[in-house]
């Protein structure tokens, strides 16, 4: 069998954190279970696997991320929830999750965890990082810092900047070294690379995985988190 790792259960009702604990146990890994994520930050773990609930995802993937980063937990995190939709699915892991298992746990689901965990939880939790450090410094941005930087990331000069926003080329000067300043890039290339970190890409795939529906568990497969190398 694969190696024993720990799983640690967060969240829904005491059946189901039981019900998967007992699955876990019996195939030889080791379950933590927390009812909250007041539990799980009063014993932050610092290996293994979170397998979060529908209740504990509610606010969203990004969000739930940025509490454990908050909080120093970089263990990597697997959604869960029954019958989740596939823009769901696309969606955590765009957002950073490392997986999402339909409940109930099924033996099948905890091995393709565990070999998902085996094969990228050290690339997943570096990419964790860089995307949520990313995110932090974008959110500094005003509203315009932010159209200079998404034009710059189409490759337009500070004239042709300046001519979208209808603003002096000076003023896209100051905008673009403020914006430079905040996000502690010294060149531009560096900015747009933290902008892609932060998972600004989204939307596009996300809008690909609504054309094309049926293609939607591929990508779920192939896809890890934004900047990674998608």
């Amino acid at each position: 069998m694969e190696h024993r790792i720990t799983i640690h259960i967060v969240g829904g009702n005491s059946r189901s954190r039981a019900e998967q604990s007992r699955l876990v146990l019996a195939m030889g890994h080791h379950a933590e279970v927390y009812s909250d994520l007041v539990e799980l930050f009063d014993r932050p773990p610092t290996a293994g696997v979170i397998v979060a609930s529908e209740d504990v995802i509610a606010n969203g993937i990004t969000a739930l991320l940025e509490e454990l980063a908050d909080m120093g937990i970089w263990v990597p995190l697997v959604a869960a929830k029954a019958d989740p939709a596939v823009e769901e699915v696309v969606g955590a892991i765009q957002a950073g999750a490392l997986d999402f298992v339909q409940l109930p746990l099924t033996e099948e689901e905890v091995r393709r965890m565990v070999a998902h965990l085996d094969t990228d939880a050290g690339r997943h939790a570096e990419a964790r990082r860089r995307l949520i450090d990313a995110r932090r410094r974008i959110s500094q941005l005003s509203k315009r810092e932010r159209e200079v930087l998404d034009w710059l990331s189409e490759g337009c000069s500070n004239k042709a900047i300046a001519r979208e926003l209808e603003i002096s080329p000076r003023t896209v000067e100051i905008h673009r070294a403020n914006m430079m300043d905040k996000l502690g890039a010294s060149h531009a290339a560096e900015a747009v690379r933290l902008r892609l970190e932060a998972g600004y890409r989204e939307a596009e795939r996300q809008a690909q995985a609504k054309r094309d529906p049926a293609g939607g568990a591929m990508l779920v497969q192939e896809l890890m988190i934004p900047g990674s190398g998608a």
